[in-house]
């Protein structure tokens, strides 16, 4: 039985409204909110546990498979597919639903509760159990590698599933970065290619490539968001739209560059290919650019395991990913996820092979120990409690 509250058709205009909310805005007269400073709230580290290095026999160990694969099934009915911190944490103010996040209001700074909702094609096709978690961990562990080339607008992290950050003014463009031609979404780049396009957000690309390929270098493929989908765009367009300025644009390009080929280099030490991914990134009321939403996920990367991409290519072999792709042409093999009004419901296999591979990824990157989260305290209350303790000592 298909679930309709999870998976009606995404309409841009709750996007739209949430980057042109008070804590979310991206035009080009818009003033930056005022922010205090703050001491910091203790950021959530590694146990001691998770820092035991794992060795690799220990991802793919069918007996560790199986003891994930029982702890993932028994989740299955407690995902955390909504929140509603508005209702329990007074000092939260409004409440804006994003594809995967609950986006709250907390005055100076935004609580942003990373959900086990799975989406694609602009719609909500499922709940993953630990999805939540494992997308905020590992973000967290980018977010700390990544300084050096990036500040980020991080402020803490009290719980497994939720960042507290400093507001930004958000940059309504998508920095898309891709190292292969593949991909099944409308603007994918294997999927234009196919369909004979040959210039693509700025960038020459020479007839005769296959999918899968990797391209002679790394692209950036910039979109923003139209009425209900992502429109690429090129650099010259978002100048002239008004969307950035150059300045600003060359600097994020930059950036966006080079954190893509220094998590290429961290993915490949750990055999896997980084092959694209997307940035967001937000200017602070003190003028300076940071990293925002979310970094080298699972949710907005795609992944695939290095020893066996170039063997798998030549005999023209889909790459062993780790990511959502396989969910994305499940649905797409059974309706039409941008048109159906209403979508079939994910097989549970399906569901509890994603959720291993997430768990799969966070461990293989960080190279450390997914450590499950407690059952004796509701994950709601548990939120609940531990945004309230960092907001309090925030004041």
């Amino acid at each position: 039985m298909a679930l309709p509250a999870l998976n009606p058709p995404k309409t841009l205009s709750k996007k739209l409204q949430s980057l042109n909310s008070p804590f979310f805005s991206f035009s080009k007269t818009a003033s930056s909110p005022k922010i205090t400073k703050f001491k910091k709230y203790p950021l959530i580290t590694m146990s001691s546990q998770q820092q035991n290095p794992l060795p690799h026999v220990a991802l793919t160990n069918n007996d560790y498979k199986e003891e994930l694969m029982s702890a993932i099934k028994s989740s299955i009915t407690n995902c955390l597919s909504e929140t509603h911190l508005d209702l329990t944490v007074p000092q939260l103010k409004s409440k804006i639903r994003g594809k995967v996040r609950d986006i709250y209001d907390g005055g100076d700074y935004l609580v942003m509760v990373t959900t086990d909702r799975q989406s694609a094609f602009d719609r909500i096709l499922a709940s993953i159990p630990f999805k939540g978690q494992v997308l905020n961990e590992t973000s967290l562990w980018w977010f700390n590698k990544t300084q050096h080339i990036t500040p980020n607008a991080v402020v803490s992290v009290p719980d497994k599933n939720v960042t507290i950050a400093r507001k930004c003014s958000v940059f309504p463009v998508e920095f898309v970065v891709r190292g292969y031609v593949t991909g099944s979404t409308d603007t994918s780049l294997w999927t234009v290619y196919n369909k004979g396009v040959r210039n693509y957000c700025g960038n020459n690309l020479p007839d005769g490539l296959v999918k899968n390929q990797k391209l002679t270098e790394n692209i950036l493929t910039p979109t923003t968001k139209a009425a209900d989908h992502d429109v690429p765009v090129t650099p010259d367009e978002i100048v002239q739209h008004g969307l950035m300025t150059q300045a600003d644009y060359d600097e994020v390009s930059k950036r966006a560059m080079s954190l893509f080929e220094f998590g290429q280099r961290v993915a490949l030490d750990h055999g896997l290919i980084l092959v694209d991914t997307k940035y967001e990134f937000g200017k602070g009321p003190d003028g300076q650019i940071y990293l925002i939403d979310e970094v080298h996920t699972p949710d907005s990367s795609r992944y695939w395991i290095a020893h066996s991409y170039q063997e798998r290519f030549q005999n023209g072999l889909e790459p062993e990913n780790i990511d959502k792709e396989f969910l994305r042409l499940w649905f797409k093999s059974h309706c039409n996820p941008y048109e159906d009004e209403v979508l079939p419901d994910a097989p549970e296999e399906l569901v509890f092979e994603l959720a291993w591979r997430y768990i799969f990824l966070f461990e293989t990157i960080t190279n450390s120990r997914f450590k499950m989260p407690g059952t004796k305290e509701p994950v709601h209350d548990r939120i609940s409690r531990n945004v309230s303790q960092a907001l309090s000592s925030l004041q």
